[in-house]
């Protein structure tokens, strides 16, 4: 990508701010979400784990990775699900802000307020 120069004129009229009205809101991030179900699905199938009889043709440990297999796929999607909820939440809380344009600087005023 390669960048034109800009030309500055001597002529330069105050340009007037323009405004522009956003929507503002708090929106989750899905992916945190989506591993803390996963999680979640360990936590239980480790919890089945303890609580299961012991059966002597199987280790727990095998018992562990079939519940684990089991539950960690449908953690993921609660959490999807809980996710989806609070997206749907944060729209209905959102609020409308205006917004201005600032105009830029000359590059030369700009050298000076930064020293």
């Amino acid at each position: 990508m390669t960048s034109q120069p800009v030309e500055h004129s001597s002529n330069t009229e105050p340009v007037s701010p323009q405004r522009r009205a956003l929507l503002v809101r708090r929106a989750p991030k899905f992916v945190p979400f989506l591993i803390a179900g996963a999680i979640l699905g360990l936590v239980v199938a480790g919890i089945l784990t303890l609580i299961s009889p012991s059966i002597e043709a199987f280790e727990p440990s095998s018992i562990f990775g079939f519940f684990a297999v089991l539950l960690i796929l449908p953690g993921a999607g609660l959490g999807a699900v809980v996710a989806l909820i609070l997206d749907r939440v944060s729209v209905r809380r959102a609020t409308r802000a205006v917004v201005e344009s600032v105009p830029e600087n000359d590059g030369e005023q700009a050298e000076s307020g930064a020293l």
